[in-house]
C-alpha cells in the first residue's frame, strides 16, 4: 500500500530524516518506534503529504505523493483517515459534530447520511452517549475514542495513527490499542501507528520499524524485533539511555 524511498529531510541545515525507506503491506498493522524528537511525526507527516522531502519518494498505491499538488493530493488524501496526538478534537464543536468534520469537509454528505455515520462511528467506539457532549465534559480515553471515531467515519482505506495512546494510563492504553486491533479486523484497513508503548505495541503489530538517527535500523515482526541483538534496538525497549 505504502513504499517509502530514500525520504530526507532537514530544517535549518539540521537533518532529520536520513534516507528512510520502508514498505507497509496493505491490510497491515505496521508501528514505528524510536526515542523523542527521532524523526517519527516528520516522517508521519510526510506520508500525509503535510510535508515535502529534500529527497525521496512517497509511493501509495503507486502513485508518487511527493509529487502531487492541490486536487491530485486531496485526491489521495481523501483514503486517508489520520488520529492526531492528542485527539486534536475542536473544543467548540460537540463529539458528534467533531466526527462529523471531515464527512462535510471532504465529502458534503447530505445531513441524513452524515448523522446516519456519526452515530455508527460513535457506536463503534462505545460512545453513543457521549454525541452531544464537548472534549472538555469527557475523559482523556473518550477524546481518544471519539479522535479514532473522527477517522473511522469516512470510511478510509490508511489509518495514521499518532501517538495514540499519549497521556493515557496503563490500563486505558491497552483498552485503546484493543480497540485499534478490533476496528481493523472489523474493517480491515492499512494502518501506520507511531508509539513509544513498549512493549504494549507489540501484541497488535504485523510488523515493527525502529526509526533512530534518522534511518530505519531495523524492521520485522513484533518477535524478531524483541529478539534483536541490536543494542540501539535492545536498550530502546529496555528504556535505557544510549
Amino acid at each position: 500500500m505504502i513504499k517509502v524511498e530514500g525520504l530526507t529531510k532537514a530544517f535549518r541545515g539540521q537533518p532529520v530524516l536520513r534516507g528512510v525507506n520502508l514498505e507497509i503491506p496493505t491490510g497491515s498493522i505496521t508501528v514505528i518506534i524510536g526515542r523523542s524528537g527521532g524523526g517519527k511525526s516528520v516522517f508521519l507527516k510526510h506520508l500525509i503529504g503535510l510535508l515535502r522531502p529534500d529527497a525521496g519518494h512517497v509511493i501509495v498505491d503507486e502513485q508518487d505523493v511527493t509529487a502531487l499538488h492541490g486536487r491530485a493530493l486531496d485526491q489521495v488524501r481523501q483514503r486517508y483517515g489520520v488520529v492526531f496526538q492528542g485527539g486534536a478534537l475542536f473544543d467548540s464543536l460537540t463529539c458528534a459534530e467533531n466526527v462529523a468534520f471531515p464527512l462535510r469537509e471532504k465529502l458534503g454528505l447530505p445531513r441524513a447520511e452524515t448523522v446516519r455515520r456519526v452515530d455508527a462511528a460513535l457506536a463503534q467506539v462505545s460512545l453513543e452517549g457521549a454525541a452531544g457532549k464537548y472534549p472538555a465534559e469527557i475523559s482523556g480515553g473518550m477524546r481518544k475514542r471519539v479522535a479514532i471515531a473522527r477517522a473511522l467515519v469516512i470510511e478510509p482505506q490508511i489509518i495514521f495513527f499518532d501517538e495514540p495512546t499519549t497521556g493515557l494510563d496503563p490500563i486505558l492504553v491497552n483498552t485503546i490499542h484493543r480497540l485499534i486491533l478490533e476496528l481493523h479486523s472489523r474493517h480491515h484497513f492499512t494502518a501506520l501507528i507511531v508509539s513509544h508503548e513498549i512493549p504494549e505495541i507489540f501484541e497488535i503489530a504485523d510488523s515493527v520499524a525502529m526509526l533512530a538517527d534518522g534511518r530505519i535500523i531495523e524492521t520485522g515482526p513484533p518477535a524478531a524485533i524483541q529478539a534483536s541483538r541490536n543494542p540501539v534496538v535492545q536498550k530502546f525497549i529496555r528504556g535505557e539511555p544510549e
